[in-house]
Parts: structure tokens; sequence; C-alpha cells
């Protein structure tokens, strides 16, 4: 870095010649910025914007406590004004800000506003229903859903996919073993095998006869099952086998199949009580564990059902928005980053006390990962404020990049952990090169195809953008020849679409993923003239939109047309410019453009708006507004377009 603020943001040094109006307006937009930022920061060193999903998290909420016999009048009243305030004029909703109407989150949102005491011929709640018949019904929704109606008899279990609690005895070498899925869906699947054993069916407070096609039959005549040599119909045929296994099932074996389940679920508790970090994971948890038998006043079940509690952000208006989960180490360590790169003090108050909170949120105990790991130290960071069990990759890369830029009063202390999180980052190091998040080698191509898991990605196959991450930390911390980041850049190489771009698992999308792998190569030492790095930079110039900003929207996921396409958003605009800057781009018209958009765009008060989703949880099926993503990106290409890039490549 060539350059340091004070504490007010405010730039000191000459960030070299070009445009002086577009110097000046970054100039100015970054020390607001950086003001605006520092003052969100909470007293004990963390940043956590909101993480905003879509509704089925409120309904689902609100139906939880339904099932359990807590819901209460204040929350239920507070939960649908969120969920109407997100109900369009055709009476549907999406999953994503101005995407197309969906099917099963509108079903749920209807049924949460029925407990709500909303009217069935109100106008809002005869729009919904009316679209819920003109696509299928209930019939059509998935398998989640109809597993939610499931436990009050609107959907029999009858027609639901078997999930044996038997499953828990499979060892990791056999296909379908929990541990070959991903670990938000294995937490979700092991609870589930219990409430699929045990087909609870509370009393209904209602009917739901206008969310069928025909209530005389709201069960359609199933299609002729797949072939059997295809995957889908040897899959249907297993599925018919383990409804029919359920009732020959040995009575001891389930039992000790479910008491199995009930344990991994109790072993897997984190301190404050969720399960993960997660949402999903802890409702279901919960009621697995109410059925064996469990209590309410329990310590296991109080301290989750508070853990739930604890995601619940309560808005002016009155409105309560469940989060699916909580992001205080991915925000903190990209604040950090974005501030050291915006030119702030690397010994700046700020940043040390967010180093000190980082350093204290550090994993040095096993978790699942071990699994495929084992004898690996741990050393790694989760994404949430608990989840012992589940440190992540990308978290763990990002930290060391953020600890990296700051200096802290005992090194000594810092170093051990760096050395830690590299090391641990190092060997979960997938077979074919690449790193996913969670876990390594979750690459079994069968989860994906039960009849079960129709509600999004199962499993967890590395990914460019984690992959880039991992790169550009081992770059930055002098690894750039290692024979293992070698490995990483190959694959990263290997993964370039055609046009130029990278996918982008985590976020959105290809945007994100050429955000991520372009300054991970520079980092490492490649040219800007590498082949590589021109296609990439032809492939994000062609997608600058007319205003000089980049957007991509969710739909890119499904229709490669997409790619690069949709409105333009401050966190998208950012990851262009990040990497075009790695690139050598500074002075291009391209880079000028999306300054000024960055510049145009911002608010009064240092922040931008973005009602957009830009982050992903599952590619299409679960889409993430990461609200602090708009403040911390735009701040982390300001001060590399100002500043330039924080480490030269190769150099820790």
């Amino acid at each position: 870095m060539t350059a340091t603020t004070d504490g007010a943001g405010t730039p000191g040094a000459d960030p070299g010649s070009t445009t002086p109006d577009t110097v000046q307006g970054a100039q100015e937009a970054a020390a607001r910025a950086t003001r605006h930022l520092l003052a969100r920061q909470d007293a004990a060193g963390w940043w956590k914007g909101d993480l905003e999903t879509n509704v089925t998290m409120d309904a689902e909420d609100l139906l939880l406590r339904q099932f359990l016999g807590i819901r209460d009048e204040a929350t239920t009243q507070a939960a649908a004004l969120f969920i109407r305030g997100e109900q369009r004029e055709d009476g549907t909703w999406a999953t994503f800000h101005g995407g197309p109407p969906e099917l099963s989150a509108t079903i749920e949102a209807y049924v949460a506003l029925r407990l709500a005491g909303d009217a069935p011929d109100a106008p809002h709640m005869a729009r919904a229903s009316a679209w819920v018949r003109a696509h299928g019904g209930i019939a059509a929704a998935r398998v989640f859903t109809r597993i939610w109606l499931a436990l009050f008899g609107w959907w029999s279990w009858d027609h639901l996919p078997e999930l044996p609690p038997e499953l828990v005895f499979l060892p990791p070498w056999v296909p379908l073993n929990i541990y070959d899925f991903g670990c938000w869906a294995r937490q979700t699947i092991v609870p589930l095998t219990v409430v699929s054993a045990k087909r609870p069916v509370r009393p209904a407070p209602f009917a739901l006869d206008e969310l069928h096609t025909d209530a005389c039959r709201p069960y359609p005549p199933v299609n002729r099952p797949a072939p059997l040599v295809s995957w889908e119909g040897l899959f249907q045929r297993m599925d018919k086998a383990l409804h029919v296994y359920r009732r020959f099932a040995p009575r001891r074996l389930r039992k000790a199949a479910m008491d199995t389940a009930a344990r991994w679920i109790i072993e897997r508790q984190e301190s404050d009580g969720c399960w993960g970090g997660i949402q999903p994971p802890a409702v279901y948890s919960v009621i697995a564990l109410h059925l064996l038998g469990y209590d309410l006043a329990h310590p296991v079940m109080r301290a989750g059902l508070e853990s739930l509690d604890r995601f619940a952000v309560w808005r002016e208006d009155g409105a309560r928005m469940v989060e699916a989960c909580q992001s205080p180490v991915w925000d903190t360590c990209l604040a950090a980053i974005a501030l050291a790169d915006a030119g702030l003090a690397p010994d700046h108050p700020a940043l040390v006390k967010a180093a000190d909170w980082m350093l204290g949120e550090e994993i040095v105990r096993t978790g699942d990962w071990a699994v495929r790991r084992p004898g690996l130290a741990p050393g790694g960071w989760a994404f949430e404020f608990h989840n012992d069990t589940y440190p992540d990759i990308d978290d763990t890369a990002e930290v060391v990049l953020a600890l990296r830029r700051i200096r802290h009063p005992e090194p000594a202390r810092v170093e051990a952990a760096i050395a830690r999180g590299v090391s641990w980052n190092l060997g979960m190091q997938s077979g074919n090169g690449a790193w996913g998040a969670f876990d390594a080698d979750n690459t079994s191509p069968f989860p994906n195809r039960l009849p079960f898991c129709d509600f999004g990605e199962v499993i967890d196959p590395p990914s460019a953008d984690v992959t880039a991450h991992v790169v550009e930390m081992l770059a930055v911390e002098g690894k750039a020849a290692d024979p293992r980041t070698r490995r990483g850049i190959a694959w990263l190489l290997a993964e370039q679409e055609p046009g130029g771009a990278w996918f982008g698992r985590w976020g959105t999308n290809y945007v994100y993923g050429t955000g991520s792998v372009v300054p991970a190569l520079t980092a490492a030492g490649f040219a800007p003239g590498h082949p590589a790095i021109r296609r990439a930079v032809r492939w994000l110039e062609s997608v600058q939109n007319e205003d000089g900003g980049w957007g991509e929207d969710q739909r890119s996921y499904k229709d490669p047309e997409w790619a690069g396409k949709g409105a333009s958003t401050a966190s998208q605009t950012a990851w262009a410019l990040m990497a075009l800057l790695s690139a050598g781009e500074r002075h291009g018209k391209a880079v000028e453009r999306g300054i000024g958009y960055l510049v145009e765009t911002q608010r009064e008060d240092g922040s931008w708006d973005e009602p957009y989703f830009t982050g992903t949880g599952f590619p299409w099926d679960f889409s993430i507004n990461y609200h602090l993503y708009r403040q911390v990106f735009p701040l982390t290409a300001l001060g590399r377009y100002l500043y330039g890039e924080p480490f030269a490549p190769g150099e820790a």
C-alpha cells in the first residue's frame, strides 16, 4: 500500500495520474464509505449486515411454532407484516428481488398468512390461491413444502419420499452415507430421517382445499416411472422399496437408528444452541428431538429455540424478518479488507479490534470435515458467530488475507493463527486440485438424484470462487510456486468459460466468479497480458451496462443468456472493477465508467442501495441479499483504484 488515511478516512497520498475528476470523486466516495463502515462496527470488533433470503424462512418459523404449540400473536403478526410486504401484484412471492413467481414460496407464505388470520377470500389471498391452483397446486410443490404441510395433515406422508433413519448407520465408504451430502444438507437430512420415521400429524387449524387443483382428488395420478436403466428410474424404484421396507423395518433397528440420529444431532449443537449456524437444520433438529421425547424445557431444546429467536431481525415498521443464517466472520474479514485497501492505517484501532475478534473466532477443534481428512490439524474460521463443527475454506482464506493487512500488537499470535489456517486450507484441497466450501472431495453424483433432494444443491464440489480465494491467499503467503497452489491454478484455467468468464458458486454469478479468479491469478504472478486474463477482461467489458455499472440476475444460473446481464448493482460493479484493476486496466475506459457509477450512485451517508440479490446459498434455488456487500465491495474497489493492489504478486 502506498497511502494511509487518518481516522476519518481521508486519503493522504496522490493516487497517480488519471482523469482528475474521476480520482477526486473516488477519493470523496472512499472517504464517505470509510466513515460509514467504521460507524457500523460493533464495540466487540465485528461487522454484520442483514442476510435476506425469502419468505419461506418466516413462514416455516410460524409453522414450527404452531407445531410446537408456542406460536404467539405478536410474533405472528410481525411475521405476517413482513410476508405481506413481499407479496407482488399478481398475488405471488418470489425467491429473489425481481425474480419470477415461485410456487413453493407462494404456498408457504399463503399458509403463514392463514395462520395470521388472513381470510382466504381476501383479495390478496384469493389472487395467491388462484395462482397456486393454476400452477399445479400443492401437488406440484417441492418436497420440503409438502413435508411442512404433512405435519398438519394437509398432505399425506404416503405421498412423500421415504427417508429412513437407518441411513445414519452407513459407513463413509458406502454410497449415500450422510457424509456424501454437503454439510448443510447433512445437518438437515439427519433430523428429517426421524421426522420421516415418526410421521407426526398435528391438528390442522383450517383446511387448505383452495390450494389443490381439485380438492376431491388432491393426489394426482403419478406419471409412469422413468426407465429402469436410468438413474432417475433406479432411484424412483428405490424409493418405492423403502416405502415397503418401512412396514417391515425391525423395531429394534429403527429405534437404534433414531437414537443414533438423536446423539448425532445433540453432539453437533453449538454453544449458542443452534446447529451449524443456519436456520433450517436448527428447525428440523428441534422437531426431531421433540418427537423423540425431548420436552421444550429440556436444556437442548430451550437453547435451540432461543437460538432461532436470534435469527429474527425486527424492522422499524414492526415487521419481523427471519435470517437463514448470520455472517459476522465473513462480513468482518471483508470489511477489514475494504478499509485497509482504502488506505486506513494498518494499526488503526478499528482494524486491530477486528483482528482481535477474528483471532478469537478461530476454530481449533475437529469437525465433520475430519471424516474425509483424518489426522489434519484444525485451524480455520466459520461464517457465523458459533459454528465450530463446520469451519469453511472460503472464510479461512479471506480471514488470513484480512489479518495480513493489519498491524497487530501481538504479531506472534497472528502468525500462529495464520499458519494454522493456511495448513488447514491446504489439507482440505480436493483430489482434482481445487477447493470446495466445507469438505474435501464432496462430489458424489448420487445425492442430487434422490427424489427427496429437490430443494437445491446437496453436495459441495469445488468451485472457482472458493478456489480463487485460496489461491490468492496462498500467493500472498509466498506459496505461489507451491505444487498445491499450481494444481489449483491449473484447475482454474481449465474451468474458464469459452467466453472468458468463470462460474460463481457462492456469488451471482459469472461476474462474481471472474471477479474472484482474475485477482487470484495476478496475485500468483500471472501477467496482465496472459491470454486467460485478456479473455476475462474482454468479457467484462462486453457485459458492462450503459450506466457504467455491472449487474447479473439470478436467472443466469438457469439460462446462459443471462450471463453477465442484469440491473447494475454496487457489489457486482465492484467485483468487475476488482478484476479489471488487477488486470492492469486502471486507466481503461471501462474502469473509469465503473468508478463513475459507484461515485454517482453513492448515498450521502456513504452507503449504497442494493435491493437485488447478489449472493447464493444454492445457485438459483436459494438466493441471498447480503446487506453489507453493497458497502464492503465498493469500498474495496475504490481503494484499489486509488492505491493499487495491496500486495505485490507472490509476496507476503
